[in-house]
């Protein structure tokens, strides 16, 4: 069983920044793979940003340069630093990871981003 746990999130204007951490359990956490994911309304969930185990990071092109995936090995936390944030980054931003065949996601963070 893997526990994702989320928290941050919230409320900025244009052009602000917000961070988000998953505190992880149940796993060998230097092990795996983190994801952030986020959800817009009435659109997919698409990958947003992802830290492979050795630290190596990758990005959606939207996000490029504006937010930065890392992870804490000693805390087994993930956090996702949001900057210049624009009224289309807002969705509920969901942390993930693939262990044991199977994906497991964290409860969501809504991310409101005011024009």
């Amino acid at each position: 069983q893997v526990r994702l746990v989320q928290s941050g999130g919230g409320l900025v204007q244009s052009g602000g920044s917000l961070r988000l951490s998953c505190a992880a359990s149940g796993t060998l956490f230097r092990a795996i793979d983190m994801s952030w994911f986020r959800q817009a309304p009435g659109k997919e969930r698409e990958l947003v940003a992802h830290i492979t185990s050795g630290g190596g990071t990758n990005y959606a092109d939207s996000v490029k340069g504006r937010f930065t995936i890392s992870r804490d090995n000693v805390r087994f936390t993930t956090s996702l630093q949001m900057n210049s944030l624009k009224p289309e980054d807002t969705a509920v931003y969901y942390c993930n990871t693939h262990y044991r065949q199977r994906d497991w996601w964290g409860q969501g963070t809504q991310v409101t981003v005011s024009s």
